[in-house]
Parts: structure tokens; sequence; C-alpha cells
């Protein structure tokens, strides 16, 4: 946990520890000491505020990105916490190797969430800027276009692991007719509507869609799919 704001990291580490199967092994106040426990503890997940007093959050998670490519047994996963909403801050995170990223007044239940859904290896956002992530990925590829690898990046790509399990596991021409939709924002009705299938039909599609991609929600499932170029 690195976190600047003492009362805060209190909150944090009360919410947390509500939950038996998590363990807070370090603190940190600042972003210096909050590299050294990172590389000395080698916690699972991290969180991480990105106003911190010596080096911000961003910078820290992109240095110790950097860190975790020189050094394969740290697997840490990154997790901001903060105030901060805005578009830049939001974006910089993830373009610095974010995995997750949280809003700091988010219910106690939902921070469980996002720490257990990152742990599982997929990527938590928060839904007050959810929209604005999508927004951003269909503006920086309006046309479609990929990438040099023929396929799209959204910021560090997909893991490895889930782009092996997209390729053993594909999804059904039906699935992608559902997932185009999710994408677009259509609710289960609405697809329902438009493909001419049952509103049960269409939800059993969306529980194979998030199986398949290894996500938890209908969020999570269209960053997945414009990160990894599964749709246009």
């Amino acid at each position: 946990m690195i976190e600047d704001h003492n009362l805060t990291r209190i909150g944090l580490r009360a919410a947390l520890q509500t939950q038996p199967e998590f363990n807070i092994v370090g603190e940190a106040a600042n972003a210096t000491d909050g590299i050294k426990l990172l590389k000395s503890l080698k916690p699972d997940i991290a969180t991480i505020d990105i106003g911190l007093p010596d080096m911000d959050g961003i910078d820290l998670t992109r240095t110790f990105r950097q860190y975790q490519a020189e050094n394969e047994d740290y697997t840490t996963k990154l997790l901001i916490l903060t105030m901060q909403n805005s578009e830049q801050a939001v974006l910089a995170a993830f373009a610095a190797g974010a995995d997750s990223y949280c809003m700091k007044d988010i219910q106690t239940e939902r921070l469980v969430e996002a720490v257990r859904t990152t742990y599982a290896g997929s990527s938590w956002i928060d839904p007050a800027i959810a929209d604005l992530v999508l927004q951003q990925i269909r503006q920086d590829f309006p046309d479609g276009s990929r990438g040099a690898s023929g396929k799209r990046v959204l910021i560090e790509g997909i893991d490895p692991d889930v782009e092996k399990s997209i390729v053993t596991y594909p999804l059904t021409h039906r699935e992608m007719d559902v997932l185009e939709l999710i994408v677009a924002g259509c609710d289960n009705a609405e697809i329902a509507k438009r493909l001419y299938l049952t509103v049960g039909t269409v939800k059993t599609h969306v529980r194979g869609i998030l199986n398949k991609l290894c996500v938890a929600d209908r969020t999570q499932a269209a960053v997945r799919a414009l990160r990894a170029g599964l749709v246009p």
C-alpha cells in the first residue's frame, strides 16, 4: 500500500483487512520507500496513489514495470487508487502499465472486488471512468486501423496467457455479434432485439464471452475485446 496520507492508509487497511484472505504486508508514504517495499516484499498486489510527494504514482508504476521487465520473478500487479479521474491521469496510468484503476471514494465492497479481480489477472476499471477509457480507445482507432502486428493494442496489449486462451477457445460467430454490440454499449434487451434472439439466449452468449475472455463483467469484456483487436 503506497499512500502518503496517514488517515487514508488507516482507512484502506481497515477496509481490506475485513477479508480474511487479504494480508497487508507493507505500507509506504512515498514512492521511494514504496519501490523499496515492492522489491523486497514482492506482494501479489500493490495499491498506488498518484499524488505522492517525491514521485507521482504514474512514474512509480512506469519505473517498477521497467524493473519487472528485467526481473521475471517479480509479478506484482499494480492497482491505482486515487481521487484523480481526469482523462490525462487515467490514460497515463494505463500507459505506464497499471493493471487496474479505482477511485478512493469507492465502496468497500467494490474495492474488495477490484483487488480480487486484479489478483485473478483481469483489469478492474472503476465504473466512473470506464466510459472515458472506451471512448479514448475508439478515438485512437476510428477507422479500425491496426498495429504492425495485425492486432489492435491498447497501451500494453493483453497478457500472453489471456491471448493463448482466446486462441484456444475462440468466440463463435454469434458470440462475436453479441460482443460487438456490447462494445457499442447495448444492453441485453437491445442485443436481443437487434439479433432476433431471446434475452435468455443473449445472457448465455454473454456468459460464454466473459468466460472465454477471462473477465468478470461487460465493461472488462469490451476493454479486452478492443485491446485484443477482436472488434472493429
